[in-house]
């Protein structure tokens, strides 16, 4: 598992809703160490979360506290609503899809580049070259405008004709045997937990979720009428609700024992 991908998890688990403000270096370092990762690792990934604008830090003596910053704020609460909320299978797929066409010129490859990752990011997939397609109504715009490119890209919202094999185009569109090898990977290890012992209920809970975001957060939610009768998504999700259910009461008195905190943030503005 990849250090900050477990401190995402711990950020959204017990600090961004309870509003705890910075933590202790010593409790990040305590909490990751329950799920295997050392010392050297963790104050590693938290300065390059300081530089790359997701954490602040505050120093109070001796002792360093990182807190989130508005950036961080805004990806842990649509990790959230991605979690809790929307869910990993597609039952609710109203027929529309969203496309976007764009056309950049050839020495735009950094543009190019970013533009693709974000669209595969939302969902996305490329139906030609030119023209991606993400099913339901996606918010394309704003993403868009961040990158500065909304000059040089249509958004449409449509859908298919009834001529349209649409379980074809989505079979050459997306990786569905990589989509779904990801969740059948997840079922498989942790479908039989906790059949070799429960173990720490705060580092089981950590890993479940980083790995669990992790996937959900690349797959486009495809709708479950044109995918397989025996999409391993829905499995893993059953396994994801259960254990995140059975180690949510006492992965919380763990980390309330032990969590130090500074419960003042500072301004957004003093973060360097």
């Amino acid at each position: 598992m990849r250090p900050q991908s477990l401190l995402f998890a711990f950020f959204g688990s017990y600090v961004l809703e309870e509003g705890l403000g910075h933590v202790y270096s010593g409790s990040i370092i305590d909490v990751l160490a329950r799920t295997g990762v050392g010392e050297p690792a963790v104050r590693s990934t938290l300065t390059r979360m300081v530089n790359r604008g997701l954490l602040q830090r505050q120093r109070q003596g001796r002792r360093m506290h990182f807190g989130l910053t508005a950036q961080a704020e805004q990806v842990l609460w649509d990790g959230k609503r991605r979690l809790w909320q929307t869910g990993a299978v597609n039952d609710d797929w109203d027929g529309t899809w969203t496309l976007l066409g764009f056309s950049l010129p050839e020495s735009w490859q950094r543009q190019r580049h970013d533009l693709r990752s974000r669209l595969t990011w939302s969902g996305f997939g490329a139906l030609y070259s030119g023209l991606w397609i993400a099913p339901g109504d996606v918010d394309a715009s704003s993403l868009v405008s961040e990158l500065g490119l909304a000059a040089h890209v249509k958004i449409f919202h449509a859908t298919a004709d009834d001529a349209t094999d649409i379980g074809l185009m989505i079979r050459d569109t997306w990786d569905l045997g990589g989509i779904g090898a990801r969740y059948a990977d997840f079922d498989e290890r942790w479908s039989t937990w906790p059949a070799a012992g429960p173990g720490d209920p705060l580092g089981i809970r950590l890993r479940v979720i980083s790995e669990w975001l992790d996937i959900i957060r690349t797959d486009p939610r495809l709708p479950a009428r044109h995918l397989p009768s025996d999409w391993p998504a829905r499995a893993a999700q059953e396994t994801f609700h259960r254990i995140a259910q059975q180690t949510e009461a006492p992965a919380r008195r763990t980390a309330t024992e032990f969590l130090e905190t500074m419960p003042v943030r500072v301004s957004r503005n003093e973060h360097r």
